[in-house]
């Protein structure tokens, strides 16, 4: 009977311990997969991190004239855009 107790403390001590642990760990252990995962995106897509500050907007089309552009009553209201339905 002390042994089956024994047995159960020792299942009970383990199982806190890895839990407390993991615990303890897992902030580490997110920041290096985070840290992973975008040196892969990096590596694939071949840019540099991406950075707020230097983030720039670029049109896409600067190329199209105002004359391509549909007007209503005089005013721009954007560009036209056909769409298809797929069954």
């Amino acid at each position: 009977m002390i042994s089956f107790l024994k047995t159960i403390l020792i299942i009970l001590l383990v199982y806190f311990g890895l839990k407390f642990l993991f615990r303890l760990l897992a902030p580490y252990a997110m920041r290096y997969i985070a840290k992973k995962a975008a040196q892969r995106f990096e590596n694939a897509f071949g840019q540099a991190p991406f950075n707020d500050a230097g983030a720039t907007y670029t049109q896409p089309n600067p190329s199209k004239s105002a004359d391509d552009i549909p007007k209503s009553n005089g005013k721009v209201v954007g560009e036209y855009i056909d769409f298809e339905e797929i069954d």
